[in-house]
């Protein structure tokens, strides 16, 4: 199980005939995270012509979009559109528009709440979500570096090393290398590295 959302708040700008246009984007899990990061950039953009938003959610699929103000479906809809062509889901975009004074026609809005939208998630940084296993491997100090070698190798990620009387790796890990990476420990070791599963949790991982 997978999913597609962003790093981190990330915002970029640019301006269209002389009208300042500012992306801002985050991850969010639930509709309160997404209207609370709305209501904190209408209130620093508190002097802005428009703060058009748009966010997406996992959890019970919600889509929502604002035009602020805006001509209708010259704004909201072009954000939460960037969005979806962009795949991304658990984020909100929050499109700040400062008037410049020239008005941009129905077709230029479109174009320029959709660009906002698209350089604000390219900012907040688009990012691949796994269901990975959480792992424990329990080894003797003399296999530990040959154990330490094999978990990068099979695609393993360590986020913790624990040293008593063994050493404990804590690792996640895609499921489908779990059959890899227990072969190899079970021939490097001869059977005495013992893997443990604790849980399953979503990750990060690099965009294919």
């Amino acid at each position: 199980m997978e999913y597609i959302t962003v790093r981190a708040e990330g915002a970029d700008q640019f301006v269209e005939k002389k009208s300042r246009f500012i992306g801002s984007c985050r991850p969010v899990s639930t509709e309160e995270e997404a209207l609370e990061f709305i209501a904190g950039l209408k209130s620093r953009y508190w002097d802005a012509s428009h703060n058009v938003y748009a966010y997406i959610l996992r959890e019970g699929n919600i889509q929502r979009f604002s035009d602020d103000g805006e001509p209708q479906g010259t704004a909201g809809i072009p954000v939460i559109e960037a969005m979806k062509k962009s795949g991304v889901t658990d984020a909100v975009v929050v499109a700040t528009r400062y008037f410049g004074g020239i008005l941009l026609g129905g077709g230029g809005l479109i174009r320029a709440y959709s660009h906002t939208a698209t350089i604000a998630l390219a900012a907040a940084e688009r990012v691949r979500m796994k269901q990975c296993l959480k792992l424990g491997i329990s080894c003797s100090y003399d296999s530990y570096g040959r154990v330490q070698a094999i978990v990068p190798e099979c695609g393993g990620i360590v986020d913790d090393t624990v040293f008593t009387d063994s050493v404990t790796l804590l690792l996640h890990l895609e499921p489908e290398r779990l059959e890899g990476l227990s072969r190899r420990l079970a021939d490097a070791t001869s059977g005495r590295a013992a893997v443990e599963r604790l849980g399953e949790e979503f990750y990060a991982l690099g965009m294919d």
